[in-house]
């Protein structure tokens, strides 16, 4: 398998950058799908435990990106509910 690619390093950040904005925004049509089907069956415990994988899998992400340890992150979020 060839590793060679005719794109410059900046065309392949803007592809990769778009990619992932584009996968953000279908992230949230998922999470308002998601919200209503919550709604249907509000006492079942899977709907919390869905989020609290995506919101684990974001966090590492923020954390990847940022720089930030996993328990800025969290002070954060703690912050933003108050």
């Amino acid at each position: 398998m060839s590793n060679t690619t005719t794109k410059t390093a900046a065309e392949t950040y803007a592809s990769r950058r778009r990619d992932i904005a584009r996968l953000i925004d279908v992230l949230q049509m998922e999470l308002d799908a998601h919200v209503q089907r919550a709604a249907l069956n509000d006492r079942h415990w899977g709907y919390p435990g869905d989020l609290e994988e995506v919101r684990s899998q974001l966090i590492a992400l923020v954390e990847r990106m940022s720089g930030q340890s996993e328990e800025a992150i969290e002070r954060f979020l703690d912050e933003a509910a108050d």
